[in-house]
């Protein structure tokens, strides 16, 4: 308030000096005298009428700064809410990688950016047998650790998902086609080397089946992703913890 009444005193005491200014420069030329109640109204009007003027004024303008800062941090707030809430809504609890709805997402994204590349469907071989016999702690870890391997094999071109259960999906953006296979075996191998143990202390058998399919640029994300799937089934069929590959023109 002292800010404002300070501003306020201010603004009338320049009235006064333009008022006075114009009246010493202006009357004379008019053959007149600034004195008397001419001097006075001169001095007390731009007073009477600016002051107040003035600090109304000024306490409108300091009211909507405060309410203009008021709403700034509040949508600030709200920003950074909604990116955690988003931020929180990407990865999968359990293994870190994206959910399933994120990954969909970001696949069809990098299809309609021109990107080509290789897609994986990894599915753990034996995982009930896991979660029954070691009981779903374990299972859990597995999962956690297979969500370790896929990240640490992720570049910043590539996309990691967990389906559900004990399915994955990664997409290596701008892989050659002949660099497929090789990546798979990394990661097939990499799964199969994981260090879990159960609460007993035995040692948990880990491997993974993989279908991969090549998307070329412009591919069809869907349409990719059941190509990946059946020759994830192939893998299956031909004994588990390998690899089955095809290319595709999806």
């Amino acid at each position: 308030m002292r800010i404002v009444l300070f501003k306020a005193v201010l603004t009338g005491l320049l009235s006064l000096m333009a008022s006075l200014a114009i009246c010493f420069s202006v009357v004379p030329l008019l053959g007149g005298q600034v004195d008397g109640a001419g001097l006075a109204m001169a001095i007390l009007c731009p007073l009477a009428i600016a002051i107040p003027a003035s600090a109304v004024h000024f306490r409108h303008s300091e009211k909507l700064q405060r309410a203009e800062s008021i709403a700034s941090s509040a949508v600030m707030e709200l920003a950074r809410a909604y990116e955690e809430l988003r931020l929180q809504s990407r990865p999968d609890g359990l293994t870190n990688v994206l959910n399933r709805q994120t990954f969909q997402r970001e696949l069809t994204g990098a299809s309609k950016m021109g990107m080509s590349g290789g897609l994986l469907f990894l599915d753990l071989d034996h995982f009930k047998s896991i979660n029954d016999r070691y009981g779903h702690a374990t299972g859990d870890e597995v999962l956690r650790k297979a969500g370790q391997v896929l990240n640490a094999h992720c570049g910043r071109s590539d996309i990691a998902g967990r389906l559900g259960g004990e399915e994955f999906v990664l997409f290596f953006g701008d892989m050659a086609a002949e660099d497929m296979f090789k990546r798979c075996e990394e990661i097939r191998l990499a799964i199969a080397r994981l260090d879990v143990r159960a609460p007993s202390g035995a040692i948990v058998r880990v491997s993974a089946s993989i279908g991969a399919v090549y998307c070329v640029a412009g591919f069809d994300a869907e349409s990719c992703l059941g190509a990946a799937d059946r020759n994830l089934y192939a893998a299956k069929a031909s004994g588990r913890n390998t690899v089955a590959f095809a290319g595709s023109d999806l």
